[in-house]
């Protein structure tokens, strides 16, 4: 066990206003706006892909004559804002040509937009073009290592598996590997709103409009997403890579994905030479200790710029300063915030993830409880409701049935996870379930995946399930760990559709989380569950009807059923760490 010190901030040098550059003019002839990037010199060019088009890239230089190694990042979003000028310019005062390059079809780039299947091992590679061209420059040493997160981390992993061979290294955050799981869809939950956005990042919509028509066509994981699964080719990663994961995140699974593929599948070069480190923090974004609604000790904060610095310092100009000999694996053990003395707030070390836990179950009893005891036998039962009767196969049981109505779906505000924040106002809302632990008379360490186990049912033959984790505070306060949702239709595989039927009872597993936390004792643990939670997780239309972009017209309600008797025992999975282990 170990605690970072606390880590000042990044601290950008304070230069005369000689330094103040104004950036190359653009393609399509608009100067920047000028800029202090403290000494560092800004250049726009058009990188050549193979096919003839180009891609629009901002290089930053630092002062001075000579070769340098160069680290990049591909992203479809906004590469020409302060911040990330800024940020490139950063990177780039500790001896690194920084490029910052748009994907094609976007801003600058030339090209249609096709999402991120050019930058995958098919007819175009555009990482690996970029990663060549910027090897053979004049100014480069040819050594080419890449960083950034989410999109540029996808866009890593993409790279990694058409191995150029000037590449060297990687620095990923919260990564990505199949856009099926992790992008266009969650859990099989189609997102055609959300995608709809990209309109305004094309150079023409219309290709983003082609795009989606083209996702409706390929509802289910089949050879067409195939070619988007970075994890069907860790054998061809061959480099090492740093990868940072945050525990208020979704995509941490992919994260973590991400770092056993490759430490334990990948080349010769990969295998045992990557590292893990996972935080208490949401997806992008400053690695501090205020997070959301949270406030965790300093110890939490991550030194990003100076760490990057010193992985591609070592990998690609040979310093010796010891980064690859840090711990394979280090992750922070959330504690209760603003709770002196609570246990937790603190870094581990493993050799390997996920470390040592043991699966203990917390079911869903009747009346709201939540326990590690499983529920008893009762006799038979059939609920009738204004949409429908349901009734158990077998035995029966305590249940708990709510309306989940499309076109009036419950509140979940946002396109992104609304972690360590109070989740009373989402529990709250008349088609939400909660069962909730009594309060905890020691301290419950969960480090590791968090998975969900329900049997339910439901009036119509397509519905979606939302599993929410959170840590209930003295004071009420119910602290979101984890929500993750799940198309019943996909319940037996993703390559394949199972429809409901009305009224018959069906088993639904799914990954609900990643996580390290010990609930402090008088806290509560508290799962949720609902059908809708608009517009995060757009919702079904419950016909069973194809996923289109239009789908919505069609939609109907449903009353659907958690059955949690003896027979159909739902659960929570938890990797329980005894104390002192």
């Amino acid at each position: 066990m170990l605690d970072f010190p606390p880590f000042p901030s990044v601290r950008r040098s304070i230069l005369s206003i000689g330094f103040l550059l104004l950036c190359a003019v653009s393609a399509f002839g608009a100067a920047l706006p000028p800029i202090d990037l403290g000494g560092v010199r800004e250049e726009h060019v058009m990188i050549p892909m193979r096919d003839g088009l180009h891609l629009s890239a901002y290089l930053y230089f630092p002062a001075g004559d000579g070769k340098w190694p160069v680290v990049f990042e591909q992203r479809y979003a906004e590469i020409t804002g302060a911040g990330s000028r800024k940020g490139a310019a950063d990177i780039a005062r500790n001896g690194f040509v920084v490029a910052a390059v748009n994907y094609r079809g976007t801003h600058e780039s030339e090209g249609k937009w096709v999402g991120y299947r050019a930058l995958a091992w098919g007819e175009h590679q555009d990482g690996y073009d970029i990663c060549e061209w910027l090897a053979k420059q004049p100014w480069s040493t040819g050594k080419v290592g890449t960083y950034g997160g989410s999109q540029a981390g996808f866009a890593q992993n993409f790279l990694a598996v058409t191995q150029p061979p000037h590449l060297v290294c990687q620095y990923m955050t919260d990564t990505g590997l199949s856009l099926f799981q992790e992008g266009y869809r969650i859990g099989g939950v189609t997102r055609p709103n959300r995608f709809q956005a990209a309109d305004k990042l094309a150079r023409d919509p219309a290709d983003n409009e082609a795009l989606l028509r083209e996702w409706d066509a390929h509802p289910d994981y089949d050879d067409y997403w195939r070619q988007e699964d970075c994890s069907l080719h860790f054998a061809q990663m061959n480099v090492p890579c740093f990868t940072l994961g945050s525990w208020y995140d979704f995509m941490c699974q992919g994260s973590v994905a991400s770092f056993i593929g490759r430490q334990h599948h990948g080349g010769e070069e990969s295998r045992g030479r990557q590292q893990l480190l996972i935080g208490p923090w949401l997806h992008g974004g400053v690695k501090g200790n205020k997070i959301a609604e949270m406030v965790f000790p300093e110890n939490a904060r991550w030194p990003s710029l100076e760490h990057l610095t010193r992985w591609f310092a070592h990998y690609l100009k040979g310093e010796d300063n010891g980064v690859e000999k840090e711990p394979t694996v280090r992750y922070y053990v959330m504690g209760a915030a603003g709770e002196p003395g609570a246990p937790g707030n603190v870094w581990r070390e493993a050799r390997d993830w996920p470390p040592a836990a043991e699966p203990v179950s917390y079911y869903l009893r009747e009346g709201g409880a939540l326990d590690t005891a499983p529920p008893g036998f009762v006799g038979a039962v059939t609920i009738t409701t204004g949409a429908g009767s349901v009734t158990a196969d077998n035995s029966a049981s305590p249940s708990d049935h709510y309306l989940s109505d499309p076109l009036h779906p419950m509140s979940m505000p946002g396109t992104a996870f609304l972690g360590a924040r109070d989740a009373r106002p989402f529990e709250q809302q008349s088609e939400v379930k909660t069962w909730t632990t009594e309060p905890l008379r020691e301290p419950v360490e969960w480090t590791g995946e968090v998975t969900a186990e329900l049997y339910v049912s439901s009036t119509a033959p397509d519905t979606d399930f939302i599993a929410r984790v959170s840590d209930v505070y003295p004071d009420g306060r119910s602290m979101l760990l984890m929500d993750y949702p799940m198309r019943a239709r996909y319940r037996e595989g993703f390559d394949k559709e199972a429809l409901l039927q009305p009224g018959k009872v069906a088993k639904l597993t799914w990954h609900v989380g990643q996580t390290s936390l010990i609930f402090n004792k008088g806290h509560r643990i508290r799962v949720t569950v609902a059908s809708t939670g608009a517009p995060l997780y757009e919702p079904n239309n419950q016909t069973g009807g194809p996923q289109t972009i239009d789908w919505m017209k069609d939609a109907v309600p449903a009353t659907n059923t958690i059955w949690h008797d003896a027979a159909h025992p739902s659960r929570i999975i938890a990797p329980v760490v005894k104390a002192g282990k």
